[in-house]
Parts: C-alpha cells; sequence; structure tokens
C-alpha cells in the first residue's frame, strides 16, 4: 500500500482543477493497484512453478524402499514352487539373472532357504532354552573357527628412574579350533497336502526344521562326543576344582552320594558361585534340567529365606542366589556322580560357530506318496576358556 500511495503522490500535478485532480488521482489509483494485482500474480505463478519442480525432483529422487523385498520376493514365491511341486526353475532363473546369487546353489545339494523362511528359524533357535541363548555364537564362511585365548597375564613390573627395566614375561597363547559339522533334519509331507494353497508351506517348514535343530543342538552343546557333532561342556576331564589345570573343568562336590547334603545343602551352591573367578561371576548363569531346579528352589539359607526367586516378568529367568537360571533338559539329573549344575560365564567359556545359509532337497521318491524334505546347516561347538565354567558334582568329595 506505501508503494500504492506513492504512486499516486507522482501522478498528481500541484496546479490542477479539483475536479480534474480527483479524476487524475483516481486513474493514478487504479493504474497503481493493477499493477501491483500484476505483480501478485507473477510472484504466484513462480512459486507454484517452483513447488511443480520440487515435487517432480522428490518424485524421482526418492529412495527405493521396496528395494529388498523386489528381491526377496521373487525368491520367496519361486521357494514355494519348488517345495510344493519341485519345479525349481524360477530359482535357477534367479541365479542365472544375478538377482539372488547368494541363495541358490547347486540342485544336488538342494538350494538355499528363503531369507524370510531362514530368519524365522534362526529366532525359534535363539528363543530356546539352550546353551544358544547364553553363548558365544559367531558366523563363519569356512570349515572351522579358531579361537585364540590368551591364557595368562602379560609380565609388568615397577619402573625405577635410573634403574634398567627387566624383560618381562611373555603371555601364553592357546589356539581352539571349532570344527563344523553337518546338522540335518528331514520332516516329510504328503503330496496332497502340498497342492492346497491354503496350506502354508513355508511355515510348516521352518516350525519341523527348528523343533529338529533345537533338539540335536541342546543335547550336543551339553553332551556332545566331537565326533561329527559340536564338543559339550560336559565333555573335557572334570578334576577338583583345588586341583583343576588348563584343559579340565573343576568342580564342586555337594558333600553327599547321591544327593544334596542332608544339612546345609545350600553351602555347595555358594561353594560352586565362588568357585569362579571374579572376572566370571559378573556375567555366570547357572544352567540344570527342570528335575534339579525343582530340587534347588527349596533350599533355604541360615535365616530360612529362599535362595531361589522367580523372574518378575513373563519371560525374564529365574534366579539362583541373584544369578539367572538356564533351564536344560540335556543336563544329567541329580544322581551318584553326576554333574547337575553348571556354573560360569557362557559368553567367554563357551563358542558356537554356524554358518549362515540352510539348505533344503525336495526327496519326492523315497517315501512315496509323502515328500522329503533333507535340510541342512552346518555348525559346531567347544569350551573356548576352561576357566569360565565350573560344575556341582553329586558326590561326597
Amino acid at each position: 500500500m506505501t508503494e500504492i500511495k506513492a504512486r499516486v503522490g507522482e501522478a498528481l500535478p500541484a496546479t490542477l482543477h479539483p475536479g480534474a485532480e480527483v479524476k487524475s488521482a483516481m486513474a493514478g489509483f487504479l493504474s497503481a493497484f493493477n499493477g501491483f494485482q500484476d505483480e501478485v500474480k507473477q510472484s504466484l505463478q513462480q512459486q507454484e512453478e517452483r513447488l511443480t519442480m520440487l515435487q517432480t525432483k522428490m518424485t524421482y529422487a526418492r529412495p527405493q524402499l521396496s528395494a529388498q523385498t523386489e528381491v526377496e520376493v521373487p525368491h520367496k514365491k519361486a521357494f514355494g514352487a519348488y517345495l510344493r511341486s519341485g519345479d525349481d526353475d524360477g530359482l535357477r532363473g534367479l541365479a542365472l539373472e544375478g538377482k539372488a546369487l547368494s541363495s541358490a546353489v547347486a540342485a544336488d545339494g538342494g538350494y538355499l532357504i528363503d531369507p524370510q523362511t531362514a530368519d524365522t528359524i534362526r529366532s525359534m533357535l535363539l528363543a530356546t532354552s539352550s546353551l544358544r541363548a547364553i553363548g558365544n555364537v559367531v558366523q563363519v564362511d569356512a570349515a572351522s573357527f579358531d579361537v585364540l585365548i590368551d591364557r595368562s597375564e602379560v609380565g609388568s613390573g615397577w619402573a625405577a628412574e635410573v634403574t634398567a627395566t627387566a624383560e618381562t614375561a611373555t603371555p601364553t597363547l592357546e589356539r581352539i579350533s571349532i570344527k563344523l559339522h553337518e546338522l540335518s533334519a528331514m520332516p516329510k509331507a504328503s503330496q496332497r497336502l502340498l497342492d492346497d494353497s491354503a496350506f502354508d508351506v513355508e511355515g510348516w517348514l521352518a516350525g519341523k526344521i527348528a523343533t529338529r535343530f533345537i533338539r540335536a543342538e541342546a543335547a550336543a552343546f551339553i553332551n556332545g562326543t566331537g565326533v561329527d557333532q559340536p564338543k559339550g561342556i560336559l565333555l573335557p576331564t572334570k578334576v577338583a576344582n583345588a586341583s583343576w589345570s588348563w584343559g579340565s573343568l573343576g568342580y564342586v562336590a555337594t558333600g553327599a552320594a547321591s544327593d544334596f547334603a542332608s544339612t546345609n545343602s545350600v553351602d555347595c551352591i555358594i561353594n560352586l558361585v565362588y568357585a569362579l573367578g571374579a572376572d566370571y561371576r559378573a556375567n555366570a548363569t547357572f544352567v540344570m534340567n527342570s528335575k534339579t531346579a525343582g530340587a534347588v528352589r527349596k533350599m533355604k539359607d541360615a535365616d530360612g529365606r529362599f535362595m531361589w526367586s522367580d523372574g518378575l516378568v513373563a519371560g525374564q529367568p529365574a534366579y539362583l542366589m541373584g544369578y539367572p537360571v538356564l533351564v536344560c533338559e540335556d543336563m544329567p539329573d541329580i544322581a551318584a556322580n553326576a554333574y547337575a549344575i553348571a556354573f560360569g560365564d557362557f559368553k567367554a567359556g563357551y563358542t558356537i560357530a554356524e554358518r549362515p545359509d540352510l539348505r533344503i532337497l525336495r526327496d519326492p521318491f523315497s517315501a512315496k506318496p509323502n515328500v522329503l524334505f533333507y535340510a541342512s546347516k552346518r555348525v559346531g561347538g567347544d569350551i573356548t576358556d576352561f576357566a569360565a565354567i565350573k560344575l556341582l558334582k553329586i558326590a561326597v568329595s
């Protein structure tokens, strides 16, 4: 408006007749107002053009959020067709086109399970009560996994200002090689069931494979012999903790031949906890089966307080003397000379090495009219720190 007034002022000569002045002023005002309108319209038009350009750029520059999905969906469809009818043309085509080079292998060795099904199997394995839940799990692409353990402290000493510094001790390194073994499962389904489009073959297969793997892994991580299977935590030589040395596991006795001691039964649990080094106790966990847990949860201290406390929230572990308890049914029952309870920092003490891929081979011939699905993965396990795990032995000494 200030601009309009200025233009009107410029359009009014001082010598004009009053009537003429009014007409001249009105004409100048209208001219200035029309010019102002034109400027506003031009400015709005320019703003609209800029917004249109920005929207166009954003449309073409927007990232492809479904890029991974676009790769996985064709594989999932092709994998479903292979499971239902044995048609592997889709999987072969994906490999040839380079869209999923990591998801297809030679037909005689089967095909890699699609990512969604593989993630379902892994999540079920992680959610189970086995050493996988508390151990150190690593993914490898080789036939074995080597762990270097420094089982001594680097030497040190105090240095004076003028005296020579003596050479310190050299640390002792231990190499532990964890060999990967093939773990397999072979569920079967009738072809008629597979032909039913309402049947979720991928979900059914994931559940069956995970169930077989869970049982086999949980048993091997506790009692595995190392022959075509992982080495379990109970495989090494056991010695009384007072005589412990590297390569063996130290144990604490209950004080009774075939059970806990009749008096002060909780003392052996306390001895077990403090047999473990302070560096390991901070992250330690008890491992026992349900029968042992049923006996231990009845124990009380000298003041009559229970040593066992249940988790306050569903899914949380129970606690014994403030340490979490993992219930593994493959641990031995309470019996003479049995090692019924393990206590330790299993992240440091036990390593599980596995390949991330899971293969599936469809066999419609060996069990007609049923179809067999041979699923396999490679996994290994071994103790990597013998000082990180202690055992409770049901024995007098």
